[in-house]
């Protein structure tokens, strides 16, 4: 079932997501729904602009009124299409996905409660998960960390130009080498391990984990 990216800023269809998020994961509270919800969102929102923009050298538009979603009848994300194409300058590409992540936090956290720069922390976390996914097919991991860096530079700039965005260019994609492999440090939190249908699990990545433990299970995941 397709779904137009603008619908992430209408009240009415976050209100109704809210519900459905509370169908899929327990009667959490809505800051708790809301923040998961993001969680895989976002993910699935900038998937469009940046895999083109590694595999190619040029990025589709991750602006709302481009992009829809393909989601499932009980409302999971599950990818995305950008109908537009971004030239190849960097710096177009940051200051699109500032806008379109600034304006779905806002969104998000007006809906929800839940705080913007934790639902930022989560974007950011999710473009480094999309630029490591899109470089390893390419079998150039590492380039993943170096377009990170030099796409946050851009957002960074970007982001003095949208009144009222509270992310100032930190926290900023981050990674590290486990068992030989780079994968992305978050500094963001889904908060799924406090819905009741997953109570207590934590994802294999969360920061809300001991370094020893989520090296320990990061290298259980991905082996020696």
């Amino acid at each position: 079932m397709e779904l137009p990216a603008t619908s992430l800023t209408d009240p009415a269809w976050l209100a109704d997501d809210l519900r459905r998020a509370r169908r899929l994961h327990g009667p959490a509270g809505p800051v708790v729904l809301g923040t998961i919800r993001w969680y895989s969102a976002s993910s699935v929102l900038v998937a469009p602009a940046l895999e083109p923009w590694v595999h190619t050298g040029v990025a589709r538009d991750p602006a709302l009124d481009a992009v829809t979603f393909d989601i499932t009848d009980d409302g999971r994300f599950l990818d995305a299409y950008s109908t537009r194409t971004l030239g190849p300058a960097p710096g177009e590409l940051a200051a699109a996905l500032v806008r379109t992540i600034d304006a779905v936090v806002t969104a998000f956290s007006r809906a929800s409660g839940a705080s913007p720069r934790a639902l930022w922390a989560i974007a950011i976390d999710s473009i480094a998960n999309r630029l490591l996914w899109a470089g390893s097919t390419t079998g150039d991991a590492d380039a993943a960390k170096r377009s990170a860096e030099e796409l946050a530079e851009h957002m960074a700039h970007a982001a003095h130009d949208v009144p009222g965005c509270v992310w100032n260019g930190s926290p900023r994609p981050r990674f590290t080498t486990v068992g030989g492999r780079l994968v992305v440090r978050r500094s963001s939190c889904c908060l799924v391990y406090e819905a009741p249908a997953t109570l207590g699990a934590k994802c294999v990545s969360c920061p809300r984990q001991t370094p020893t433990e989520r090296e320990r299970r990061l290298r259980t995941l991905l082996g020696p």
